[in-house]
């Protein structure tokens, strides 16, 4: 079992009319969810966004949106779904994503990668909110699936 040091989210919004959200967007990997909030836009029209956790993480509340406290393996991303989940808030409560990817330990030789196969082409998309579907759920990567 290897701890898990770091997690990179590739999030991009569809850059369609009312894709942006105002509502609270979280990932789950290992058995646990994590807020994917910066003080930037991050959910905005055609927005290309990336989230880090763990080590120089750029989400808001580091200390308790890290993979490190309390630690997660490697080994919980094989009994746990990945996922991305919307929690409805404000009258922009609708997301519409074109993108998705989740990266556990980028940078080391057991470095996991999760997508969506049907969100690999331009312009397939996914609307999430309310009354469509909250949740969103990734799988591991074959070596020789598309890359974005």
């Amino acid at each position: 079992m290897t701890a898990i040091s770091e997690i990179l989210a590739h999030i991009v919004t569809a850059d369609i009319d009312h894709a942006s959200t105002g509502s609270w967007i979280y990932l789950g990997v290992a058995g646990r969810e994590f807020s994917l909030d910066t003080h930037g836009v991050d959910f905005s029209r055609g927005a290309d966004a990336n989230f880090r956790l763990g080590e120089d993480s750029n989400v808001k509340y580091p200390e308790y949106n890290d993979p490190r406290r309390p630690p997660l393996s490697t080994e919980d991303v094989h009994h746990f779904p990945v996922y991305l989940r919307v929690e409805s808030a404000g009258d922009r409560a609708a997301w519409c994503l074109e993108w998705a990817s989740v990266t556990v330990d980028p940078g080391t030789g057991h470095r996991r990668r999760y997508t969506h196969p049907a969100l690999s082409g331009t312009g397939h998309r996914i609307w999430l909110d309310t009354g469509y579907g909250k949740t969103l759920y990734l799988r591991p990567e074959e070596e020789d699936e598309p890359r974005r």
